[in-house]
């Protein structure tokens, strides 16, 4: 679990944030997947092992980037349109909130302007691309394998632990 979603993460800090460090601990298991590991790991606590001592490390990281699909002037504009909309259409309920006998025409005057506003900041991005990003994609943080590290005192005990699971069969690894 990383600090990030500790419960202490949202809780105010008496120290200053760490700094990233190297981890330590002798190597107890290496796993193709980020699932084995963490089934590995999850065995382990099943196991009632000090789990506080295991650490996953992703070895070799890559920056995957997968292309979804081509980017168009068409999907550009229509996205901008889209989200324009929304935003201006939530402009216009408040401004028809707050304004007494108004009516609609806050919100249609809030959508109308969003679709615009939209479309013109959707296009002017795309155009400043000037053809150089044709897609959309999604990138990823991935290893080529991950190891399961614990820190020596229970090391011995840890990868016995994680021997058994890999003997275990279909369920194991």
């Amino acid at each position: 679990m990383t600090t990030a979603f500790s419960p202490t993460a949202f809780t105010r800090a008496s120290q200053p944030p760490q700094l990233p460090t190297m981890p330590t601990g002798w190597p107890i298991g290496s796993y193709d997947t980020y699932e084995e590991a963490q089934r590995a790991v999850d065995h382990l606590a099943d196991s009632e092992f000090p789990v506080s001592d295991v650490t996953i490390v992703g070895v070799d990281p890559l920056v995957v980037e997968r292309v979804a699909s081509r980017l168009t002037w068409g999907k550009v504009l229509g996205s901008g349109a889209g989200s324009g909309a929304w935003f201006g259409l939530f402009v216009g309920l408040l401004l028809s909130l707050f304004t007494p006998g108004a009516g609609l025409a806050p919100i249609v005057i809030g959508l109308i302007s969003g679709v615009g506003f939209g479309v013109a900041f959707a296009a002017a991005g795309y155009a400043a691309t000037r053809g150089k990003r044709d897609f959309v994609s999604q990138s990823q943080l991935v290893a080529r394998r991950y190891d399961v590290l614990c820190q020596p005192r229970n090391a011995e005990r840890g990868r016995d632990l994680l021997g058994k699971l890999a003997m275990s069969g279909p369920n194991g690894f």
